[in-house]
């Protein structure tokens, strides 16, 4: 069992949270939540968040959201420095990922989209 990650469900995005050291503070629950919030409003109906990362050494979080709409990376660079703001962190401490698959890799259902992203962005092995 791995006790430095933690999924969780925030609407239609299933997120694997991961502290590099340590649990998965509430801290990081929040920034899941407030990324989940800036990618459904400022993103395409196709991103989704698909992990964060906490750099316990560096203070910084990494955000990684796959999208099968490559316009969606655009975003990504208002984005980090709303987040930032909005945690009262620097601009340095937030980075967002956006990765880019394409429409055919993916099967759209519910669950397996989401599923397919984090496969094909690496958070996730491949089922066997």
């Amino acid at each position: 069992m791995e006790f430095e990650t933690d999924w969780k469900t925030f609407g239609k995005h299933r997120v694997r949270l991961h502290a590099t050291r340590g649990f998965p503070t509430e801290t990081l629950h929040t920034v899941a939540e407030l990324a989940r919030l800036s990618i459904e409003n400022n993103m395409s109906a196709r991103a989704r968040l698909v992990e964060i990362v906490y750099r316990d050494q560096d203070k910084a979080y990494d955000v990684f959201v796959g999208t099968t709409v490559p316009d969606d990376r655009r975003c990504a660079a208002q984005l980090e420095v709303a987040i930032a703001t909005v945690l009262g962190l620097l601009p340095e401490q937030i980075t967002m990922t956006v990765n880019t698959v394409e429409q055919a890799e993916v099967d759209l259902n519910f669950g397996i989209f989401e599923r397919l992203l984090a496969q094909k962005i690496g958070s996730v092995p491949p089922i066997q």
